[in-house]
């Protein structure tokens, strides 16, 4: 099978992409459609499910080969640490919003994504939390008015 396949990232990226589209097409199945004139509150998703199953598609066969002469896939070239720490960030971030609130939550988990980095200096690290703690606290209570606390419960917030 791995014959087949050029660029095994973008035959699991485009995979992963059709997998996403199914499901959110499957879940607005059960919203009303409407028309293209009068669109219901399914149509949207709908339509926005189609296009990531377009993109989906065109990433996955960019990704396969079409005449046999690549090497087969390993799965030590998979880069593991980088990988766990990224999606650490994500659950991190999305468990920790509510007991730290936004600064703490999103500090850590911009730390833990640099951390991901084959490059990681402390100091730019630590910069660059520091810059998207700030833009977050900018955009989303500044400029939205969004009512999300910088400190949680857990660092005296609230």
């Amino acid at each position: 099978m791995s014959r087949f396949i050029r660029n095994p990232k973008d035959v699991i990226t485009g995979g992963l992409l059709l997998a996403l589209a199914s499901m959110f097409a499957y879940l607005s199945l059960d919203l009303p459609m409407g028309s293209a004139v009068r669109m219901g509150p399914g149509y949207f998703p709908l339509m926005l499910a189609g296009l990531l199953a377009l993109l989906g598609l065109l990433v996955l066969i960019g990704g396969l080969r079409f005449e046999d002469a690549g090497e087969p896939l390993s799965l030590a070239a998979i880069p593991w640490r980088a990988l766990g720490l990224v999606t650490l960030a994500v659950v991190v971030f999305g468990l920790g919003i509510r007991p730290l609130g936004l600064g703490a939550a999103m500090g850590l988990s911009v730390f833990l994504s640099a951390l991901a980095s084959r490059r990681f200096r402390l100091p730019t690290a630590l910069l660059l939390t520091a810059l998207m703690v700030a833009f977050a606290w900018l955009v989303f209570i500044k400029a939205l008015g969004l009512p999300l606390p910088m400190r949680g419960p857990w660092l005296g917030g609230y």
